[in-house]
């Protein structure tokens, strides 16, 4: 058993409002729930701090809690959710973000599968292979570092591994092992709650990935793989009209 708690704030730098775009006659935030109500979760609830989008939200029938307006995070408002429901130490929160309009409900299922299957294990997410040098050198594609076992090592912006010795003229020519981090978490409540309350860290703040706060903290999170990457996420008004473009294909049968 495991619940999803969708974080959804209005106030998006790059695309203010997104949680109530219109994507095939229904707003984005909507087709996030939907998915996650298809994984097979104990309950999903949508957590914002905005009441346009709650009223949104308890229209098409959601459980909304309205947070917090602080909270410099998804985790931290997911965290407060947790507090506030009573959620048990070991029961298991799998944060969905809020622009995932397309995240497929298995991968939600799956994570969460990953992390209750190992008890010693503090968070799971998921990891799919690098299929380009272009994905591989952008900032904006985070890589996962993964060991053996499966445990993560380190989250980077940077292109990692770096291939040593295929580097001709400053730039790599191949990126076989690199693995592109996909942003969904699964957290044990006990787990959740004490990330929550830690402070940034240094490795954090430069890289400006909040997962290495677990890392440096000594958090272990184990990094579930994926043959490819599910569709992207909501960040930008191209990204939007993409997104748009794959409904609306699904939609009269083109797909």
């Amino acid at each position: 058993m495991f619940h999803v708690v969708i974080p959804a704030r209005f106030s998006a730098t790059r695309l203010p409002g997104k949680p109530l775009a219109d994507i095939g006659g229904r707003p984005l935030i909507q087709w996030v729930w939907d998915c996650a109500r298809a994984s097979g979760a104990a309950s999903v609830i949508i957590a914002t701090d905005d009441e346009r989008i709650q009223r949104v939200a308890a229209g098409f029938g959601a459980d909304v809690a309205l947070t917090a307006p602080s909270h410099a995070s998804g985790t931290d408002r997911i965290a407060e959710v947790a507090r506030a429901r009573h959620l048990l130490p070991a029961d298991i929160v799998v944060n969905v973000q809020g622009d995932e309009p397309l995240m497929p409900p298995a991968v939600i299922r799956d994570v969460a599968a990953a992390l209750s299957e190992r008890p010693g294990t503090d968070i799971a997410t998921a990891v799919a292979p690098v299929r380009s040098l272009a994905e591989f050198l952008d900032p904006g594609c985070v890589k996962a570092l993964r060991g053996r076992e499966g445990q993560a090592l380190y989250f980077s912006r940077a292109p990692v591994p770096w291939p040593r010795d295929s580097v001709a003229a400053g730039r790599p020519t191949e990126f076989a092992g690199a693995w592109r981090h996909i942003g969904i978490y699964a957290y044990r409540v006990e787990s959740l709650l004490q990330f929550a309350a830690r402070p940034p860290t240094p490795l954090e703040t430069t890289e400006r990935l909040e997962q290495l706060r677990a890392l440096e903290y000594g958090m272990r999170i184990h990094l579930m793989t994926l043959t490819e990457a599910p569709p992207g996420g909501v960040d930008t008004p191209e990204d939007l009209e993409r997104v748009r473009a794959s409904v609306g294909a699904a939609i009269s049968g083109t797909a």
